[in-house]
């Protein structure tokens, strides 16, 4: 696929000299779902906007198709956004609220009829013409948003957190609707939100930022199993992170003893962050295991139980399907391949 949004080192800085993105380069290819996903005052939002045009970056130059956009005004960009207060016009119908940039633009009724209808049906709301924005559930009035940007033919739809403002059940609905909605009509979304949760359920690729620069970008898969930094297995589900060191290739040493494990290519004893998810910590009997620790508290989680076990010098997670009373000693192992070895890297662009 070709790339149809290219940033390339763009600084976004205040005027008071802070810096909110930090030399981001990155490519967006055609009828990509992408998210952009990180924790508050990331820098997501503000890529989003230098995409739309409500933003000009302090340094660096965007692309659309090939061509430089920078100065480009956002009604000149063949991208609409839908935001997270949908900002629907409280005078008009359904059906008006859909139509209104059509009407800007001038298209003949006869157009904005076939286009309206063909929005309404893709949203789910047919029938619903004539009814008042305000007699609208939360889901709704988020479909006549999406169905407002869409009408439009745009070749990107930017949404900034959407769902945030729906109950989770709904929210779920909402996210099989618009991953739906984005295949069926073979566009490219861009999406923000700081739910990992939705990101790996809707996006083909994930961009993983904080404080400004990119630390990883992937597909869910790899960005859950194959994080390049802490941060990134920190953010994206849980995970047990230990201090250890490499002493050679495939070994590595933490709480004092060493393991066997499957990552090259780091210096002799090099100090590295090591990364266990909590369902890959299988439990065996103590005087079995290298590792051992006392369950200090059981909560239930519906698929699986999370047990907090106090080791000698680390307190470790465990998602399983069978729970160990409080207080009890057991034991902890894990597979070569489970253990996720990666270099103590300072915050940036990977």
């Amino acid at each position: 696929m070709e790339n149809i949004i290219s940033l390339k080192d763009i600084v976004v800085e205040f005027e008071d000299g802070e810096r909110i993105l930090k030399n981001i380069s990155l490519d967006i290819k055609d009828k990509e779902f992408v998210t952009f996903l990180g924790p508050s005052g990331c820098g997501k939002t503000t890529t989003l906007r230098i995409i739309a045009g409500f933003l000009e970056p302090t340094s660096g130059d965007v692309f659309f198709d090939g061509q430089r956009i920078n100065g480009v005004p956002p009604h000149k960009r063949n991208v609409n956004t839908v935001f997270q207060r949908y900002a629907l016009f409280p005078h008009l119908n359904v059906y008006e609220n859909i139509a209104f940039g059509l009407r800007v633009k001038k298209v003949s009724e006869k157009e904005i009829l076939k286009r309206v209808g063909e929005m309404l049906e893709m949203v789910n709301l047919k029938g619903f013409e004539k009814r008042a924005v305000g007699r609208l559930s939360g889901g709704q009035q988020q479909r006549v948003a999406i169905a407002r940007a869409l009408v439009n033919h745009p070749k990107v739809l930017l949404l900034d957190e959407p769902l945030g403002a729906l109950d989770l059940k709904l929210r779920k609905e909402m996210q099989i609707e618009l991953r739906r909605i984005q295949q069926e009509l073979e566009l490219t979304f861009i999406y923000v939100t700081h739910d990992q949760e939705e990101a790996l359920t809707m996006s083909d690729s994930i961009v993983v930022m904080n404080n400004g620069f990119i630390q990883q970008i992937g597909s869910p898969t790899d960005i859950y199993n194959e994080p390049v930094n802490a941060f990134v297995a920190d953010f994206i589900g849980e995970s047990n992170i230990i201090n250890g060191s490499m002493p050679k290739d495939c070994l590595v040493e933490f709480t004092g003893r060493t393991f066997e494990c499957v990552d090259k290519g780091f210096a002799p004893n090099e100090t590295v962050d090591v990364v266990i998810r909590p369902e890959d910590v299988k439990i065996i009997p103590a005087d079995k295991a290298k590792l051992t620790g006392i369950v200090e508290s059981v909560v239930f989680k519906g698929v699986h139980y999370e047990m907090i076990v106090d080791g000698v010098d680390h307190k470790w997670m465990i998602h399983s399907t069978k729970a160990e009373p409080v207080g009890t000693m057991i034991g902890m192992d894990f597979d070569p391949f489970d253990i996720h070895i990666m270099k103590k890297t300072e915050e940036g662009q990977q």
